[in-house]
């Protein structure tokens, strides 16, 4: 771990090991697979068991996982949603006897890459019996694409300032889906991952908070997510983000406000921002209507973005040892996606806290991958999709895996290692940045031209029948 995020739990020598089972849900994701098991199967905690749920998948995804030596399970038939695949396994877990239960479980996005000493870091607050969910940091695994680079400044911003600013409060917002652990007992005795929204994390963490249990936030605990690589995946990711969280108010804002008047102020302002938001847009207009030049617009506009950046920025890259200058010229690229996010801000706002409510829309239901299962759709948008292969030696599960034979496809034997903390993949010099920012601003506004086309051609007319 690094020391420049010590761990707030003190070693506790006493305390007996907790048992975890990570659990990966997974449809069409040969792509990212074998690198989200190699993390898993190299941390410094090993896990107990690690089940992967293929939920239908067209492509390698069963044979890459049974490759790794892990437990394969599969529905008869697609499930169609994360939180139904998990639950799936859960069913498999409980149905075990007592004694083989575990006191964690620990969902795994079939994209995401551990640091290695996450397990350790993530089981640390469970010393409190009162702990239902932990979820730790999430940083963007690469940072090629203008909408990966903007996610990064998001991601910086969001857990290296406001979660840290929720969680002293004991009232984090989120416990983020593809890295959290959960308490098996409040799991089982809440039902299961919940189902009723499109985003079960923020469903769960705001229903155990709700009823008096714990979520907590573990800084320490670095997980390195894959991101939508275009316009396209962003989109649907996005709409699915935005939909359930405003879902998850409809259903929660009225108990929020009894039982978590903490969790509530943060929905509350996370609201009030959205209400006012097309005013921000539209205060730099405003100025110049009113006689200000463009030099001050943009003075003021840029310094005082900057003003609000500049401390939470500083935290992430002093926090996770990235270098300022590359993170800095992502800054614009956090602009255009901030762009994207006011419009999924309104749009969803207006479904499902107007219209749902009273009849006028039916809000959304079908669960959406922010990315693509084509792997030239990846390789295409980030020239780097890595093989898939096993590590040489990786420590073993603590509890040895059995699960039905199937022919297996043998990996390559050489693996490059679980990511160190601090690692990043945006050491590019100087002049690649400008070459690659000017190609990419004029094939971002290519694309935001056809992307803008299309959400007119898909939304309005759902906006307009509704109304």
């Amino acid at each position: 771990m690094s020391a420049a995020v010590p761990s707030p739990y003190p070693p506790d020598s006493t305390a007996a090991p907790l048992r975890v089972i990570a659990i990966v849900p997974a449809y069409n994701e040969e792509a990212g697979l074998g690198d989200t098991l190699r993390s898993l199967l190299a941390q410094d905690t090993p896990f107990d068991e690690i089940i992967v749920v293929d939920d239908g998948s067209a492509d390698r995804t069963a044979a890459i996982a049974r490759a790794y030596g892990v437990t394969v399970l599969r529905p008869e038939r697609n499930l169609g949603s994360k939180a139904k695949a998990q639950n799936y396994a859960l069913a498999q877990i409980v149905a075990r006897p007592e004694s083989d239960h575990p006191d964690l479980v620990v969902p795994v996005d079939a994209d995401t890459v551990f640091a290695r000493d996450y397990l350790t870091e993530i089981q640390k607050p469970f010393t409190d019996p009162n702990v239902a969910i932990a979820g730790g940091s999430v940083l963007t695994r690469h940072a090629h694409t203008i909408w990966e680079r903007g996610r990064l400044v998001e991601y910086l911003t969001g857990f290296h300032f406001y979660r840290q600013v929720q969680n002293a409060f004991d009232s984090p917002l989120v416990c983020s889906g593809c890295c959290s652990a959960f308490r098996l007992t409040y799991l089982v005795e809440f039902g299961g991952f919940p189902e009723r929204t499109i985003v079960e994390d923020i469903d769960y963490t705001w229903s155990q908070q709700i009823m008096g249990r714990r979520a907590v936030y573990v800084h320490a605990a670095v997980a390195y997510a894959a991101e939508p690589v275009n316009l396209t995946y962003l989109r649907k990711q996005l709409n699915r983000w935005k939909h359930g969280y405003f879902q998850n108010v409809r259903i929660h804002w009225r108990s929020m406000l009894q039982r978590k008047k903490m969790l509530a102020l943060w929905v509350n302002l996370s609201l009030f921002s959205i209400i006012i938001s097309p005013l921000t847009v539209a205060m730099p207009a405003i100025w110049l209507l009113n006689g200000h030049s463009v030099r001050q617009v943009t003075l003021w506009s840029v310094g005082a973005d900057l003003a609000i950046l500049a401390l939470p920025l500083s935290m992430g890259i002093v926090q996770r040892r990235l270098n300022p200058l590359k993170v800095l010229l992502s800054v614009p690229c956090f602009y255009v996606l901030k762009m994207i996010n006011f419009w999924y801000d309104m749009k969803c706002f207006v479904i499902e806290l107007i219209l749902v409510p009273r009849g006028l829309a039916t809000g959304l239901h079908h669960y959406e991958k922010g990315r693509s299962d084509d792997l030239d759709v990846r390789a295409g948008a980030i020239a780097a999709v890595q093989p898939v292969v096993t590590p040489p030696s990786v420590p073993a599960p603590r509890q040895r895996i059995r699960h039905e034979s199937e022919p297996t496809t043998a990996p390559p034997t050489t693996a490059p290692s679980a990511p160190n903390r601090g690692e990043y993949d945006l050491d590019w010099s100087i002049e690649r940045w400008r070459e690659y920012l000017h190609s990419e601003t004029t094939a971002a506004i290519d694309e935001l031209n056809r992307e803008l086309r299309s959400i007119s051609e898909d939304c309005y007319p759902q906006l307009w029948r509704a109304t």
